[in-house]
């Protein structure tokens, strides 16, 4: 069962994106800039890897030893797991990070040293998200059985309380991923013929997750409760700890740039038709928050400038706030909307309220247009 196809409004304003894909790419040029990594990405990864990897070696090897001593380093590690997911292995999955595919394909495996596994990351991230970004039943970011994310999402119970639990689900989310999620998603994906198109068969795809999981938590579970001088409750406190903090940290960045009130949501018509071709759909369907905060956007791989990445996947993040100001002046002069938050904390309100009116039935599509157009 292959998924339906969808198509795009190629007549919608072709010309916007044919005119700003033009101008980003003079920006390049004629600053004789690559699109890819340079010193500051190369920087940042190593930096990104040392803080996850550096803490395991000192409670592994005794140097830190104290249980409070263990904690920091557990959270040391939670912050740097979510740091390798969002400014590393993001742009080489992407291939975005260096121009020779071999460089992309072995820094994409980093995603394996957090517990993940970079084939079923791929088909959700860049061919489901990327491609159909909050259309309903395509988009796999929002296609959550426990909680509503779309409009067009048949509306449970429980979904009435999902803006109070969300941050418990969003805490858990890297725990699940680990357990469940790459089984599951491997299950989906292999009937749905995606698992084939990255090369794979499903036994060789499930293999690889099992040999990843297996030192994944003889890594991260086993060696700690053998070597560290604490009892072994004390480490899977920390291990949790390190996880609860990357997956709301993740959940975080990700959520509040495509699930707030003033982004819209989709579905095709019985023939697989969208009204809006493919880079005006993406404006109207992402944004940005947070611009102006250098450290935070540092930390997060660029992903508070989620509509210059999705424009523009290829382009590898660093680059992402100066072709911000192209992106949003193009915009403006062909009419399309441009959303942004100014700060962090304005987008996760937008996303929370979102939540709720999702949840309890309150959401008004009309109002969240109007609200958009003026944004626009």
């Amino acid at each position: 069962m292959s998924i339906q196809a969808v198509k795009f409004n190629r007549k919608d304003r072709p010309e916007f994106f044919k005119v700003l894909r033009n101008r980003v790419n003079q920006h390049f040029q004629e600053n004789n800039i690559s699109k890819h990594a340079n010193f500051e990405m190369v920087f940042k990864s190593v930096f990104m890897v040392c803080l996850y990897t550096i803490p395991l070696i000192l409670m592994l090897t005794g140097v830190v030893a104290s249980f409070w001593g263990v904690m920091a380093m557990w959270t040391l590690m939670g912050f740097g797991m979510s740091g390798i997911g969002l400014a590393v292995m993001h742009d080489a999955n992407h291939g975005s990070y260096s121009s020779n595919p071999r460089v992309n394909k072995v820094v994409s495996y980093v995603i394996n040293l957090i517990g993940g596994f970079h084939t079923n990351w791929r088909i959700q991230h860049n061919v489901l998200h990327h491609s159909f970004t909050n259309v309903h039943e395509h988009d796999d970011d929002i296609s959550k059985g426990i909680m509503r994310f779309s409009p067009d999402q048949e509306r449970k119970g429980v979904f009435r309380f999902q803006a109070y639990y969300a941050p418990i689900l969003y805490a858990l989310m890297t725990v699940y991923w680990l357990l469940l999620k790459d089984f599951q998603q491997l299950y989906k994906y292999s009937k749905q013929n995606l698992i084939e198109a990255q090369g794979l068969t499903t036994g060789e795809a499930f293999v690889y997750i099992i040999f990843n999981k297996a030192w994944y938590v003889g890594l991260t579970i086993v060696l700690p409760i053998m070597l560290i001088d604490l009892p072994w409750t004390s480490v899977m406190a920390g291990f949790f700890i390190m996880h609860f903090i990357c997956g709301l940290v993740l959940a975080l960045i990700f959520q509040p740039a495509h699930v707030i009130e003033e982004t819209d949501f989709f579905k095709t018509d019985e023939d697989g038709n969208l009204e809006n071709n493919w880079a005006i759909h993406q404006m109207r369907t992402t944004s940005n928050f947070a611009h102006k905060s250098v450290l935070f956007s540092w930390f997060v791989g660029g992903l508070n400038y989620q509509v210059e990445h999705h424009l523009f996947p290829n382009i590898c993040h660093v680059h992402y706030k100066d072709i911000s100001s192209i992106v949003k002046s193009t915009a403006k002069e062909y009419g399309i909307p441009y959303h942004e938050h100014e700060t962090f904390f304005d987008a996760v309100k937008s996303h929370f309220t979102l939540l709720n009116q999702l949840g309890t039935g309150s959401y008004d599509r009309k109002k969240a247009l109007q609200a958009a157009k003026a944004a626009a």
